[in-house]
């Protein structure tokens, strides 16, 4: 199936310049949406995961369905104050200033194989930090991926050593 005919190209959103990917028209046709789904579920069993883990928020709409039809829990990564419990903290670079990530601080057991899913690779600091949280906590990243890759970004760069799984590509 070419899913990029289910991605809406919206020029100039949300800042002048800026061409935007809008994974909201493949999420809401159903066999589109199923069938990005079912790829990243036939990754993540090659992988022999035991948990996904999904930064905010578009990371929980790519990794949700997946962990369940593996049938394994998820692990939301969020912005600092957004979790209940005990976390810990990654912070991270932005093109202006700097950011953080925080899981919770039992929510991988050391050893434990995580996929770790997001709509978008784009520069590739926000699954860095998800990375560093998920190794600092002992488990270990069997794999990661994304709906789409902007490679003229490179992102990928920040990523190297870990086995990507990109469905789309610009």
């Amino acid at each position: 199936m070419d899913l990029k005919q289910y991605v809406t190209i919206v020029p100039d959103w949300p800042k002048q310049g800026i061409v935007f990917k809008d994974i909201t028209t493949l999420m809401d046709n159903g066999e589109a949406y199923k069938f990005a789904t079912d790829e990243i579920v036939k990754y993540a069993k090659e992988k022999e995961i035991d948990l996904v883990v999904g930064p905010e928020a578009r990371g929980f709409i790519i990794g949700c369905p997946v962990a369940y039809a593996l049938g394994v829990g998820f692990a939301p990564v969020r912005k600092p104050g957004k979790l209940p419990r005990e976390t810990i903290q990654v912070e991270y670079g932005l093109e202006y200033g700097k950011d953080a990530l925080t899981i919770h601080k039992d929510a991988i057991k050391p050893g434990q194989r995580v996929l770790i899913t997001d709509d978008l690779l784009a520069t590739g600091g926000t699954i860095e930090a998800t990375i560093k949280l998920v190794e600092e906590l002992g488990g270990v990243v069997a794999g990661i991926a994304f709906l789409i890759e902007l490679s003229y970004l490179e992102g990928r760069k920040k990523l190297d050593g870990y086995d990507i799984l990109t469905l789309m590509e610009y």
